[in-house]
């Protein structure tokens, strides 16, 4: 699994027969709020784009496409994070999931994960299931299958990991294929700044190339991305399969596949994935 742990313009004026006309604030402002409506819709963040990235993701998290499925997953996988869980593997050790049981806990006080909050305050940073077994488990599953926390643990993807890493990613120049590169590391090895983790992986990265928004070639910048998240996935776990990043995330790039187009096919851990299309929930 993973993890240790504003647009400008030039508002020049422009005549209209011997009319000057200018760009208010106000219109600025509307301006960028259409503009920033329109970035929500466009690459990664287009409903059926983001679709497919949490397919892609959960081929690789829960050998699966039914995303959805995972809401109730909850294993300790060995990797020294404790227990690992729900549709972006929140983890006991790594704070992800104790901020998400206490954000959920502010509004559903009643739930059946708030008792566990003492002992997942104690265990944060650790390995350790004190206080959680033998039930904290079945407590997530069960917990899992109401909507409200279904729709806590999208909320917590998307500020944690999601937006961060599309966000990211447009400031680099890069297009939907690039956004999920940025997303699946951050997934993966977290939001962090060191070697191992997303943001020391792009320091790694800038160093070999430039990103498009720099002036540099997008295929040569991913190739080396994907280098650097290779090189921390064997750093932090020696001989870890790196399939998603070789057979799928790899793939896509040398296909030249910069829009995350389908149909696709790829494999993870020797299993073959295939998507003809993805139609927006």
């Amino acid at each position: 699994m993973r993890r240790a742990g504003c647009l400008l313009f030039a508002a020049l004026p422009f005549a209209v027969t011997a009319t000057v006309y200018l760009l208010t604030p106000a219109h600025t402002s509307s301006q960028q709020r259409q503009q920033h409506e329109a970035a929500k819709e466009s690459g990664l963040a287009a409903p059926a784009k983001k679709e497919l990235a949490q397919e892609l993701v959960a081929s690789a998290e829960n050998s699966t496409l039914d995303w959805r499925r995972s809401y109730g997953y909850v294993e300790d996988i060995g990797d020294g994070q404790g227990y690992t869980a729900g549709i972006i593997g929140f983890c006991t050790g790594t704070h992800d999931l104790l901020t998400l049981v206490e954000g959920y806990t502010k509004s559903h006080p009643d739930n059946g994960l708030a008792r566990y909050l003492p002992a997942l305050r104690a265990v944060d940073g650790t390995d350790s299931h004190a206080g959680l077994d033998p039930v904290f488990p079945a407590a997530w599953k069960a917990e899992a299958k109401v909507p409200a926390f279904q729709r806590a643990q999208d909320a917590a993807r998307d500020r944690v990991y999601f937006t961060p890493a599309v966000d990211r990613a447009r400031r680099d120049g890069l297009g939907a294929l690039g956004q999920f590169f940025y997303y699946d590391a951050m997934v993966y090895h977290g939001p962090g700044t060191d070697t191992d983790s997303f943001y020391g992986i792009r320091e790694a990265a800038l160093r070999e190339a430039d990103t498009p928004a720099e002036g540099g070639s997008e295929r040569a910048y991913l190739d080396a991305f994907l280098d650097a998240a290779r090189t921390a996935m064997r750093s932090r776990h020696p001989g870890v399969d790196t399939s998603r990043i070789d057979t799928e995330q790899r793939q896509f790039l040398y296909d030249g596949n910069l829009g995350l187009d389908t149909p696709l096919e790829w494999k993870v851990y020797g299993e073959t994935y295939k998507v003809t299309k993805v139609t927006a929930p």
